[in-house]
């Protein structure tokens, strides 16, 4: 998902503020509700989704959806109630075990107890079908609120969309709402309006035109897919196609769906794609979803990073809808570049809970950088991450916590993208950063996973323990202070240092001048250590702070010689 980088802090709505040392620290209350939706309970792990088929009716007239999603999955651990979750506001018509057997089923907040008429063994395959109606809820301000977007075209046509990261799919559609589990494969069977189109993830299969005039679109996901992910687009939209000849040497589709005022503008500005595909082809490995192609589909929000189906509302100008933390930034349309990187960070490799949101953002928003850096060199790309600075909060840690449906700071943006280029300067490496950057993804792709992989991961890569590193920037609120005092006495200068940090045994080391124009490792730890500066006044001391994200407190003297 997307951030406004100007504007974000001031609209991103938590449940409460974990706050940084020195300041009073409020403990999350988290409810019945909480649980519910975020828990992997055992009515939840008992069984394993294998595949979805989701068959709706969207009015866009009245804003009302009715169909049923069929739910085939595996038998974990021998179970007669299983929970799946809809929201409260939307109606189960019935719930029918293998097509005919019907099921009851209670209800409390948005989870859905599934009462089967018999044990199901452990192993076995069943599926139920659950039929259901209602009128979703309305996103006030896609996508930052999770609902549909029942908008017009400038002509007067529906144009509509879903958005729901972080909310959660079951608001519209019945599912185990938990990124734990994600179909290995799923098909929609979208109907609308005659006259409307709906692009939704996957390969479209098949176009009928039913006897009431209606159309029903069959689009096919051949890949394990987030919940969230799951979309509709709907409204009168023109089509152009392109391709691009991926590392493998396959050709993957490129179709793109505009508003139709807007073809040539997109024809224009998507040719963006290809240099970033090449992009993170080289820093990440092949584009993963490669049978069900590549699509950018414009929208009546800002953009999201629905699987295979980008959805994109960037206006055609530079940066974040003409906005950029530096004018390298307005030379890349953030909205394709960001919300196409989640393809391997977040969709192909998953967080297993909501808290662990961080590898789908800090990763995407690092992906900026990489793209930056391909196009316009290493500089450009550190003025560019650099730029990001003055959005970070430092308001409470980048995880979340897990199990209650609770992601951590929106720092995981700009924050996580300055500290993984502060985690790349450590290294020291980058032939080794980036095998790092594609090992994770070729491990993990179509699996979900939690910080504790991705740090072992890069601990057993690079061979060295980073674990101070990832306790201090991820699991904390502040970054780490290196206090510095350094004295002039005669000719004599130095510099004393330590870091001030709350993960145990901190200690990053960091580029610093020690002589004019000239940098090189010092490797502070909590304990007082001291460096000779040579041709320098006491004030020029500095951190290579383009290369490390760190919190520089310099303090300086000038000492009489005959002091003692």
């Amino acid at each position: 998902m997307n951030r406004n980088p100007s504007v974000f802090s001031a609209i991103l709505t938590v449940v409460c503020v974990l706050a940084s040392p020195g300041f009073a620290r409020q403990t999350p209350q988290f409810t019945r509700a909480d649980s519910l939706r975020g828990m992997p309970a055992a009515a939840r792990t008992c069984y394993d989704i294998s595949y979805y088929h989701l068959d709706v009716r969207i009015d866009p007239s009245t804003q009302f959806i009715s169909g049923s999603n069929t739910i085939d999955f595996r038998v974990a651990s021998e179970f007669d109630v299983m929970q799946i979750d809809l929201f409260a506001n939307m109606n189960i018509d019935k719930i029918l075990l293998d097509e005919s057997t019907p099921a009851t089923f209670t209800r409390e907040f948005n989870a859905v107890f599934v009462r089967l008429p018999k044990r199901l063994p452990a192993g076995s395959r069943h599926a139920i079908r659950v039929f259901y109606s209602g009128k979703p809820q309305v996103a006030r301000r896609p996508p930052w609120d999770g609902g549909f977007t029942w908008e017009r075209d400038k002509e007067g046509n529906p144009w509509v969309a879903v958005t729901c990261q972080g909310t959660g799919a079951s608001l519209w559609w019945p599912n185990k709402d938990h990124q734990a589990d994600e179909p290995d494969s799923m098909l929609m069977s979208i109907t609308v309006p005659k006259g409307l189109t709906d692009i939704s993830n996957g390969r479209l299969r098949k176009t009928l035109t039913l006897p009431d005039g209606w159309t029903r679109f069959d689009w096919f996901i051949s890949y394990p897919v987030n919940n969230y992910n799951v979309t509709v687009n709907i409204g009168k939209l023109a089509h152009f196609i392109d391709s691009y000849t991926s590392v493998t040497g396959e050709k993957l589709t490129l179709d793109y769906y505009v508003v139709p005022e807007n073809f040539e503008k997109a024809k224009k500005v998507f040719q963006q794609v290809k240099p970033m595909m090449a992009s993170f082809e080289r820093a990440f490995g092949p584009y993963p979803f490669i049978r069900d192609g590549y699509k950018l589909v414009e929208s009546p929000h800002t953009g999201m990073e629905h699987q295979t189906a980008v959805a994109y509302g960037n206006w055609y100008i530079g940066g974040y809808r003409g906005r950029a933390p530096s004018e390298t930034g307005l030379k890349l349309d953030f909205i394709i570049i960001h919300e196409s990187a989640h393809e391997w960070w977040g969709n192909s490799v998953s967080s297993t809970d909501i808290a662990d949101m961080w590898i789908h953002e800090s990763f995407g928003a690092y992906a900026e950088a990489v793209f930056v850096e391909s196009q316009y060199g290493p500089l450009e790309a550190l003025k560019y991450i650099n730029g990001k600075k003055p959005n970070v909060l430092n308001d409470r840690p980048i995880i979340g916590i897990p199990n209650v449906q609770y992601r951590g700071s929106g720092d995981m943006y700009d924050k996580g993208q300055l500290v993984l280029n502060t985690l790349r300067s450590v290294i020291d490496n980058d032939s080794l950063w980036f095998r790092i950057l594609r090992g994770i993804h070729e491990r993990f792709k179509y699996q979900t996973i939690n910080a504790e992989d991705v740090f072992r991961f890069i601990n057993e890569s690079a061979g060295s323990d980073y674990t101070y590193f990832f306790d201090q920037y991820f699991r904390q609120t502040r970054i780490p202070k290196l206090t510095v005092m350094a004295s002039k006495k005669g000719d004599t200068v130095r510099a004393m240092y330590r870091w001030n940090a709350e993960a145990k045994d901190f200690r990053m080391p960091v580029k610093a001048q020690t002589s004019p124009g000239h940098f090189e490792w010092i490797h502070p730890t909590n304990s007082w250590q001291t460096v000779e500066l040579y041709g320098m006044k006491p004030e020029d001391f500095k951190i290579a702070e383009d290369l490390f994200y760190v919190d520089v407190k310099l303090r300086w003297v000038y000492l009489d010689p005959s002091l003692k």
